[in-house]
């Protein structure tokens, strides 16, 4: 306070505001506002004033936050959007908004924070792919989107084959497992099976919420006698091959949005055609893919044959099997498919979609059955009148 009063002292003095504030070692602002202060309200005015806001809009008053905690407590199933309605009603224009809500009922601990669901089928390894041939490997996997001058989604699905590098398909297609599936069809009959797809963790390739992390597509895929290689969560550099193709791509298509999708879908059939008929590979000894891309014979799907001693049942339309009577749930993925149950103990069966282990399922046990095997179930299923 003292060097204020000195300050404005001197300034009636006669002296330079400006060398003043040097001397002082303050603001040429701070002077002025010291000064006009001064002339103002006098000595009194160079107090230090409350650096508080006149007013705090963002704060919630007491009975606003009661008042929350009350509706709360009458129903506690309702949720802040609910709450800051009822609020309105009462309060009108001084309503704390529905994130001020939420966060009175947080910091009051009435909200019970949900827990995650952690995956059951998970990868923690990066996978080991070696493509001695032409369709021994598949890549699988959807081109980060873009949009067409008029505004149109493009996600290219693309398929390739990685030995040759050969770009099977690249089609605009959504991520829907009824839309996919019949690519792939088209991809078999003309190219015949792979003997393994390498895919990410995305839809519709993989469901990690179901056994094996299988989806409806991958399930399929199994059943064709295709075997699944996952990379692992977030780790893009499992499938490089396949993600510096679609670097190309994003350099060369996507950089130059057609003007509606189906142009952009010639402009991806033109690319691909470049890409495996004219630009020359340095992994592959400078040769195109389609020159490597050489089948001997197609690859069909493989008829497989349960083991003796293996119960085989239908999935049906709900994902279940059914095992003496009683009906056990697999999972979606797997309807209309057939699995192998094979017999632990009493109590635990062991689920199997061909060679793919899917895991155990705990069932009712089978009375009376004391070798867990086909010819012994079918014996007491005869004997209990049942086909």
């Amino acid at each position: 306070m003292s060097l204020k009063l000195e300050f404005v002292e001197r300034i009636e003095k006669g002296e330079k505001i400006a060398a003043l504030c040097r001397e002082f070692k303050v603001t040429r602002t701070t002077g002025h506002k010291w000064w006009k202060r001064y002339k103002e309200g006098g000595y009194a005015a160079l107090e230090e004033q409350s650096r508080r806001p006149k007013s705090a809009p963002l704060a919630t008053a007491e009975d606003i936050v009661i008042a929350v905690l009350a509706e709360r407590a009458a129903h506690p199933r309702w949720g802040p959007r609910k709450l800051e309605v009822v609020l309105r009603r009462r309060f009108g224009e001084q309503t704390p908004s529905e994130r001020t809500v939420a966060r009175i009922l947080r910091r009051a601990q009435k909200v019970r924070e949900r827990r995650r669901r952690r995956p059951i089928s998970v990868v923690d390894r990066a996978p080991q792919v070696q493509a001695q041939a032409p369709n021994d490997v598949w890549s699988v996997d959807f081109k980060g989107w873009w949009r067409t001058l008029d505004g149109a989604r493009c996600e290219p699905l693309t398929v390739r084959d990685a030995c040759s590098r050969f770009v099977l398909t690249t089609a605009i297609v959504s991520t829907r497992e009824a839309v996919v599936r019949p690519i792939f069809e088209q991809l078999f009959r003309r190219y015949g099976l792979p003997k393994s797809i390498q895919c990410d963790n995305g839809v519709p390739f993989i469901s990690v919420r179901a056994r094996c992390g299988l989806s409806a597509l991958s399930a399929w895929w199994v059943s064709l006698g295709i075997a699944i290689v996952r990379s692992r969560p977030g780790s893009p550099q499992d499938n490089g091959g396949h993600e510096r193709m679609h670097s190309d791509m994003a350099a060369e298509v996507q950089a130059w949005p057609a003007p509606d999708q189906a142009t952009q879908q010639k402009a991806l059939d033109r690319w691909r055609q470049e890409f495996n008929h004219v630009r020359p590979h340095e992994a592959l000894g400078g040769k195109t893919p389609a020159e490597v891309y050489k089948v001997q014979e197609k690859r069909k799907p493989k008829v497989y044959t349960y083991p003796r001693g293996m119960l085989v049942r239908l999935a049906d339309a709900g994902g279940g099997v059914s095992l003496d009577g009683e009906r056990y749930i697999l999972g979606l993925p797997f309807k209309g498919l057939s699995v192998g149950l094979q017999f632990v103990d009493r109590f635990h069966v062991r689920v199997w979609l061909h060679e793919l282990d899917l895991g155990s399922l705990e069932v009712v046990p089978l009375v009376h059955v004391s070798h867990f095997d086909e010819p012994t179930a079918l014996a007491v299923r005869k004997k209990r009148g049942r086909k």
